[in-house]
């Protein structure tokens, strides 16, 4: 009966492991990169978020707390990208494919990617 607890606490304790090490890997759903160009003092610069994760809002950090925008994306993800115009993924919205890519008319400030 010993032996037997003893399995049952062994196999309880590698299943939580097992779950514990699955559930802290990262979601990566888009592969690739996002890129976008956002104004700065000196002009224009760009930058581009790398495997971003996917079903989560992300603020674009150059323009968050600015009267700014970011434009011109460029979707090199695998995943289609949710544009809005305003931060915490708010206002109106855009999507791009993979692949895609948008004029500096479209203004974003917080992307999403499926």
């Amino acid at each position: 009966m010993l032996a037997m607890t003893a399995r049952k606490t062994t196999a309880t304790a590698i299943s939580a492991l097992a779950l514990t090490l699955t559930l802290s890997a990262p979601a990566y759903a888009a592969t690739g990169t996002f890129t976008y160009a956002y104004p700065t003092g000196n002009g224009t610069s760009t930058t581009e978020l790398s495997n971003p994760n996917s079903g989560t809002c992300l603020n674009l950090p150059e323009v968050y707390d600015t009267r700014f925008s970011a434009h011109s994306p460029i979707n090199g993800t695998n995943s289609t990208v949710t544009m809005f115009t305003g931060a915490d993924c708010t206002g109106d919205y855009y999507s791009l494919r993979p692949g895609g890519r948008a004029s500096s008319r479209l203004q974003l400030k917080s992307v999403v990617f499926s």
